[in-house]
């Protein structure tokens, strides 16, 4: 596959001239985020894997303050955080034209911000406020059958299991009971709401309404309302309650 041509004066230039005035970065920011374009992009590199103290070391800065940076270039869209474990920060290094940033109309004022980190691009487990953003769209009842659980008795399912591809995101998490979550394991979640049926632990209109939930969640539909947004790095959603399916 042929790398991307960039234009790497032209990047420059709306990096300094519109971005970075636009997201309002410190000169640290700057620097860190000239750093890794420089590894990513410039070298033809749509990703690039690096530790902080590799950053901190090559750039002599401390690492704790390379660590805000590059924190702060992630909640502002300008870096797109893909994995984060032991080896290092795996990134995607947005080029200034794809970041979404505000714009500035005629009077002078900035117009509304589009989002800067996909919603279904944040990894719902990263945080435990956005864990309990997940519980609390389902209402405090169990995904699956439906049944009422204590705060300290839940746990998050992937409906599409990780084994299977399954994601950290809002559409493949949900609130599950301590007795479902092993049940259902590994299997497709129509196939374990369909067991509950025949278990009688679900009614004939209690199963439509969940395999509808499923469609509806894998669409996008059953976004959570996300509490402390800012070190979320997101933007909130609209609550919609567990039972909606439609819009």
């Amino acid at each position: 596959m042929k790398h991307e041509k960039i234009d790497a004066l032209e990047v420059c230039k709306e990096f300094e001239d519109v971005l970075a005035p636009r997201l309002k970065l410190s000169v640290l920011d700057r620097a860190v985020y000239s750093h890794l374009l420089r590894h990513s992009r410039f070298e033809g590199k749509s990703r690039l894997r690096f530790s902080i103290l590799w950053l901190a070391n090559n750039m002599g800065v401390r690492g704790k303050s390379v660590r805000t940076a590059v924190r702060r270039l992630i909640h502002k869209g300008a870096l797109r955080l893909i994995e984060r474990s032991n080896l290092g920060h795996l990134v995607a290094v947005r080029l200034p034209s794809e970041v979404c940033a505000p714009r500035v109309n005629r009077t002078g004022a900035a117009a509304q911000a589009k989002p800067l980190v996909d919603l279904v691009e944040t990894d719902f487990m990263r945080t435990r406020d956005l864990r309990q953003a997940i519980h609390a769209r389902e209402g405090g009842v169990c995904f699956y059958c439906l049944r009422q659980i204590p705060s300290r008795a839940h746990c998050l399912d992937h409906v599409v299991p990780q084994a299977a591809g399954g994601s950290n995101s809002y559409r493949n998490l949900v609130s599950s009971c301590l007795d479902c979550n092993p049940q259902k394991s590994n299997r497709p979640a129509e196939d374990f709401l369909r067991e509950l049926y025949r278990e009688g632990r679900l009614s004939p209109k209690d199963l439509s309404a969940r395999l509808l939930a499923v469609q509806a969640l894998a669409a996008g539909k059953l976004r959570p309302h996300v509490l402390g947004e800012k070190d979320a790095g997101i933007f909130v959603a609209s609550k919609v309650g567990r039972a909606s399916v439609s819009g």
